[in-house]
């Protein structure tokens, strides 16, 4: 059993001690996104500090607590404030929480984030739904011995974001009158963001957004065989794409501005995934 494994195990059987509650759907909240589950019909809330092992959010906007309860008619779980690569956790600490969700019920995992729109139609507030993603700079979550309890040694990774879904994201987003753009994502290690040349290079892989968070999440849960999607919102223009100097209060103002229709469609969309469950 490799070390990794034996910490998941460990945090696993906390959660079990403390929570008896099922989720179907996991949902990762981003920055400035977390007054998300504020909406949800709690059924209970877990401290990570309550959890042994558990790695901690550091970051300004993530409060740090799993929340249990209901959208709708379906049993969520809601991870509020995410664990980031940059600060300085190893790959398997990111990922551990995206495991956890799986081991507690959930077959579906669907992301949220913050991003720089690298797009050039993109403006600050839209958002964007994940169709791939570039990870070639955070470390990859599976190397190392393969955790042969959770999934094979060379995941597939053709669809990661679910078809499906996708599909429901779409329907939901036009039934509510959301714009709902679609595209590539990359995640680059962070906390500095990108410089212009960065952003040149990921505009010419044909990336739209750009962040430092969630492919990795992506790639642990497709290795345990979750069905995957994501919404991006796109906070600001990245580097180089206009004058002024990037910040992470302007991302959080962004976010608390578009708050209100992506809790609409986080919600109905949501609802609509128990119907595929």
């Amino acid at each position: 059993m490799s070390a990794a494994y034996e910490k998941l195990m460990k945090c696993y059987e906390s959660f079990r001690e403390k929570i008896d509650f099922k989720p179907q759907v996991a949902i990762v909240l981003g920055s400035g996104l977390g007054d998300y589950a504020d909406d949800i019909r709690v059924e209970a809330e877990l401290d990570y500090h309550e959890i042994e092992g558990f790695p901690v959010s550091t970051v300004p906007g993530h409060a740090g607590k799993f929340i249990f309860g209901w959208v709708k008619d379906v049993p969520v779980v809601c991870m509020k404030g995410r664990v980031h690569y940059y600060e300085g956790y190893p790959i398997s600490d990111v990922v551990l929480p995206t495991r956890l969700m799986k081991l507690m019920g959930a077959k579906i995992l669907f992301l949220t984030n913050a991003s720089g729109g690298i797009n050039p139609s993109f403006a600050a507030g839209d958002f964007m739904m994940l169709t791939d993603h570039v990870s070639l700079w955070a470390p990859n979550p599976l190397i190392g011995p393969n955790m042969d309890e959770l999934g094979v040694r060379f995941p597939d990774m053709t669809h990661v974001y679910d078809t499906k879904l996708q599909d429901i994201l779409r329907r939901t987003a036009a039934d509510n009158g959301i714009g709902l753009k679609e595209g590539i994502y990359a995640q680059l290690t962070g906390p500095s963001f990108e410089s212009p040349a960065e952003i040149r290079l990921l505009h010419q892989l044909g990336v739209d957004a750009v962040g430092m968070s969630t492919v990795v999440e992506a790639i642990a849960a497709n290795h345990m065989g979750m069905r995957i999607c994501c919404i991006s919102c796109v906070c600001n223009l990245a580097a180089g794409m206009t004058d002024n100097p990037l910040t992470h209060e302007e991302v959080q103002e962004a976010a608390n501005a578009a708050a209100p229709k992506f809790k609409k469609l986080v919600t109905e969309s949501v609802a609509a995934f128990g119907k595929v469950l």
